[in-house]
């Protein structure tokens, strides 16, 4: 009878001292991200070797954290998605369906559009029995919903905020370090005459991403012609109309730089409509890398976001979080920078046809 106890006790012990990537990534001396990128089979990242030896030490196996703590009970895994551009809620949820497949947790999906249904669609996550929500841009910059499900006692996790103060988890990403080095590679191109398309005004990755631009024009001795920055809501169609008003004039900028794809690809849309050739004619580039980009012609250069990465990294912050308050560990602040990178396609060349206008 007393090994049978005991033998109780050592898989208790086992079930509570649950390896995460976050321990890995620690062992390793490197980001989660970077861990994530090993896991999920880019054998290329750094201290790959590194990295493999921490899981063997550990004795990790991916997902571990969250198979342990669904077999101790149903794990219930909410998310409120509500971002304007189509191309990148299809992506984030397609990626949110991969990373969870392993976990085999219940996912409970709310779509919300509107400020005034904030309150409502949470309460609908609180009230099906949520233990933790993804909220994806720009959902994650509501501090509505935040206290409403610190209230309720619901663990979340902001992906892709660009907040450096925010609360509880999140996955950040520097929205203004990236349409900088934009800027900066089509100042380096030749560029003088730039184009900027905003996001949606009520979210705070327009506005990083627009003083980004406006930091390396102004590093370059560039002014930010007034004119030529038009609004736009994360939307193909008001790309569009924003691209023919910086077109329909002689005076018009050499390159438009998009807060998104969609409207990259709108403005593309315009390009082709006053039958300037891209990027001949007219340079375009976007931000998010969805798979939009490789889709249209000619293929565009814009800033990847890895959306696969950002949420395997908030499944596995959630989950790991869960797991600690259920053995009465107090609320953790925890915020990961995920890296954006430059990709250049065809969209861009230097401009030829300055002089000629």
């Amino acid at each position: 009878m007393l090994s049978k106890n005991v033998r109780l006790k050592k898989r208790r012990r086992r079930s509570i001292n649950v390896v995460t990537l976050h321990d890995v990534a620690k062992q390793a001396g490197v980001s989660p991200m970077t861990v994530s990128r090993f896991i999920g089979g880019n054998s290329n990242v750094r201290f790959a070797a590194r990295i493999q030896k921490a899981i063997d030490d550990l004795g990790y196996s991916p997902n571990a954290a969250a198979r342990n703590l669904a077999s101790a009970g149903s794990l219930k895994i909410g998310l409120i998605y509500g971002n304007p551009s189509a191309t990148f809620t299809s992506e984030f949820l397609v990626a949110l369906l991969e990373n969870s497949s392993g976990i085999g947790c219940q996912l409970l999906l709310e779509k919300c559009t509107s400020p005034n249904r904030h309150r409502s669609t949470a309460q609908k996550l609180i009230q099906r029995g949520a233990d933790g929500v993804i909220l994806p841009t720009p959902l994650c910059d509501s501090a509505e919903i935040f206290q409403q499900f610190e209230e309720a006692n619901v663990i979340t996790v902001a992906v892709g905020t660009g907040r450096e103060d925010a609360r509880g988890l999140s996955v950040r990403i520097d929205n203004f370090g990236a349409a900088e080095q934009m800027t900066r590679f089509l100042l380096a191109q030749g560029h003088r005459d730039l184009g900027f398309i905003l996001g949606h005004p009520k979210q705070i990755d327009t506005t990083q991403r627009f003083e980004g631009f406006a930091a390396a024009l102004k590093a370059a001795g560039v002014s930010v012609r007034r004119d030529w920055v038009k609004q736009g809501l994360y939307t193909y169609q008001s790309g569009f109309l924003a691209a023919q008003q910086l077109l329909e004039t002689k005076d018009r900028p050499t390159a438009i730089f998009a807060s998104n794809d969609d409207m990259a690809a709108g403005a593309l849309a315009a390009a082709h409509r006053r039958k300037l050739a891209v990027p001949e004619d007219l340079s375009i580039v976007g931000f998010d890398d969805t798979p939009l980009a490789t889709t249209i012609w000619p293929s565009l250069t814009t800033v990847r976001q890895p959306v696969t990465e950002l949420t395997g990294l908030a499944l596995e912050m959630l989950v790991d979080e869960i797991r600690r308050r259920r053995e009465g560990n107090a609320p953790r602040l925890r915020q990961e920078l995920v890296k954006l990178t430059l990709v250049k396609r065809e969209s861009v060349a230097a401009p030829i046809f300055r002089d000629a206008r």
